[in-house]
């Protein structure tokens, strides 16, 4: 029987694969990636807890190879085959975002590894949108638009076949993978001739320049992909040293102890030069490079308050440059608790709980009457559960950020998670679900090693 590779190293291939593709096609991302690796080294240097702290969480490692990319697409039939390309790979839909509410025509999930081991290997993410022509009010134009997508195939014939084998035999052998990555690629590569005349891309760009973008060139381009950084603030300032104009501000909560959720910001979108098929030479802008700093996850109650203050904060920093801003989200936000004991006791948070490393030995024998005194006798430790997943204000910010801000209030209320599944083919897993039950899972092996009834941890569970 042949050996099959995992999908954890297939994805691990093909997430490399595509960042050497994206520095080829766009150098600054190249220069990106060397200024956030500089700045994740001097945070590590300035703060040796810090350091220990990721090195034991084995966090280390898989931050110099983290990276998020964003594509869109035009139809449900796009959508389900890109829904089986990431299965090969080991990722599956998690999270239904809403961009409409935010004035962008689409709706999106964010194809991603969802076990610990997994993301630990390597936690390649893609955000994929799918573009909602039936908010296109312009009939004709929509119409259109439909007629244009309809005629053309994203994957290669290579790839699909490819995809087929995977599903029928479990896997793919070494060379089969080899291959696969290589079909996969073109799915995402960018083309500098477009597949329609200068007069229908003006059209489509006028009603929204996303809808130009997913309908007028032969595939998915890759529109960006994003490096972790510890320090986002510093990358944020240096960005201009290095010859990169960021983004007016960040996206996302304003700099803390202890990190929540997600902060995200880009440089601006590159201007390119297309050639049209009627021979017409114009410019589209669409790609660009984004940096993103991850805390931990929230409950659905420590989302409530993040949302709440979220709405407060932007409202009033409208207009701000990215000092500004800052300053106003980090008044706006001091009503969040900043520190892990507190976002644990509130349960805001979500934690990891594992026995310490010199108390596995005699865990049976523990004489803590409850889970909180085994952690204040530093028997049993509490590590925050990273964020692995997005937030449509943020994802929206930039997209507007870099296609020219447009917004449609038209568009918005049109969530509709019913179709979005029924166009992918799957159901989508819920995010929130997957970070309760990791923590479930944590605490009743905790309990068990310490022999602490349920009833005594029942608060956690």
């Amino acid at each position: 029987m042949s050996k099959y590779l995992s999908s954890d190293d297939i994805r691990d291939r093909f997430s490399r694969a595509m960042s050497e593709m994206y520095k080829t096609e766009v150098p600054q991302y190249g220069t990106l990636l060397e200024l956030v690796a500089r700045v994740n080294h001097e945070t590590l240097e300035k703060d040796p807890h810090l350091a220990e702290r990721l090195e034991a969480h084995d966090e280390i490692e898989r931050l110099s190879v983290e990276r998020h990319g964003a594509i869109r697409v035009g139809t449900p039939e796009e959508l389900a085959g890109l829904r089986r390309v990431f299965a090969v790979m080991g990722m599956q839909p998690v999270g239904y975002y809403d961009l409409s509410e935010a004035g962008v025509p689409v709706h999106s999930t964010a194809f991603r590894p969802i076990d610990d081991a997994a993301l630990a290997r390597n936690p390649f993410r893609i955000f994929t949108s799918l573009l909602r022509l039936e908010l296109i009010e312009d009939e004709t134009l929509r119409q259109r638009a439909a007629e244009i997508l309809e005629k053309r195939s994203i994957f290669t014939p290579k790839a699909l076949e490819l995809v087929d084998t995977f599903e029928a035999q479990g896997g793919l052998t070494e060379d089969q993978a080899e291959q696969f990555v290589a079909e996969a690629l073109e799915t995402f590569r960018w083309h500098q001739d477009a597949t329609v005349d200068w007069p229908t891309y003006q059209a489509l760009s006028a009603e929204h320049r996303l809808i130009a973008d997913v309908v007028c060139f032969r595939g998915p381009h890759i529109n960006h992909l994003t490096p972790r950084t510890l320090d986002i603030d510093s990358v944020q300032q240096r960005m201009p040293e290095v010859g990169i104009t960021p983004k007016a501000v960040i996206e996302g909560p304003p700099q803390r102890q202890c990190p929540i959720l997600l902060r995200q910001t880009s440089f601006k979108a590159l201007e390119e030069t297309i050639l049209f098929a009627d021979h017409h030479e114009g410019s589209h802008t669409a790609r660009f490079g984004e940096i993103e700093q991850r805390g931990v996850a929230l409950t659905p109650k420590g989302r409530a308050l993040y949302d709440r203050l979220l709405k407060t904060g932007r409202a009033r920093s409208q207009g701000l440059d990215n000092t500004e801003h800052q300053r106003v989200m980090q008044e706006t936000f001091a009503e969040f608790p900043d520190d892990e004991a507190t976002l644990r006791a509130r349960e805001l948070a979500y934690f990891d709980y594992r026995l310490a490393a010199d108390s596995e030995h005699d865990s049976k024998s523990t004489m803590a009457p409850d889970l909180e005194a085994a952690i204040e006798q530093g028997l049993v430790i509490a590590r925050p559960i990273t964020y692995e997943d997005f937030l449509p204000v943020s994802a929206a910010g930039i997209f507007q950020s870099n296609l020219g801000g447009q917004e449609n209030e038209g568009y918005a209320g049109n969530a509709n998670r019913e179709d979005f599944e029924a166009a992918l083919g799957a159901r989508v897993t819920d995010e929130l679900s997957l970070y309760a039950e990791r923590q479930s899972h944590s605490l009743e092996r905790v309990m068990t090693a310490l022999n602490l009834s349920q009833d005594k941890a029942a608060a956690f569970l």
